[in-house]
């Protein structure tokens, strides 16, 4: 696969002015220019980086994904005796995004966290954290 210096520099975590720099100093491999463009390929989904003759080691790594948590929101159940149409009581939390639903299913390994001294900001003490896709299954 193929990328540009912005794509780069979003997979190795550094701005696209250091990508540049790099390519200027012919130390990522493969990379070769189309007329005004740079074309990086990709080994293992990350450009390779040959090291430098100075200085610290480069901090770029591949990036975890990030972490979905779900948890069951209690007071919408209590909230739910009171109405006729039920709210959405379990919410999934990936990044900034946050879908509610009614049922939802983990496609891989999970695990259950419960921390009482350390809540949420949301205010949660049990939730499940994963890292695979979770499906929902009934949106609310």
């Amino acid at each position: 696969m193929l990328v540009g210096t912005a794509q780069a520099a979003e997979l190795l975590g550094i701005s696209t002015a250091r990508v540049r720099l790099l390519l200027k100093q012919d130390r990522i491999q493969g990379a070769y220019k189309i007329g005004r463009f740079w074309v990086i390929p990709l080994f293992d989904g990350m450009p390779l980086i040959s090291k430098g003759r100075r200085g610290p080691k480069g901090r770029w790594c591949r990036r975890r994904p990030a972490l979905t948590f779900i948890h069951v929101n209690q007071h919408a159940i209590r909230q739910n005796k009171q109405r006729e149409d039920h709210l959405p009581v379990i919410s999934i939390k990936k990044g900034n995004s946050n879908v509610y639903g009614h049922e939802v299913r983990i496609n891989g390994p999970c695990r259950v966290v419960y921390q009482p001294n350390f809540p949420k900001p949301c205010g949660a003490r049990v939730w499940i954290e994963t890292l695979s896709n979770v499906e929902v299954i009934d949106h609310g």
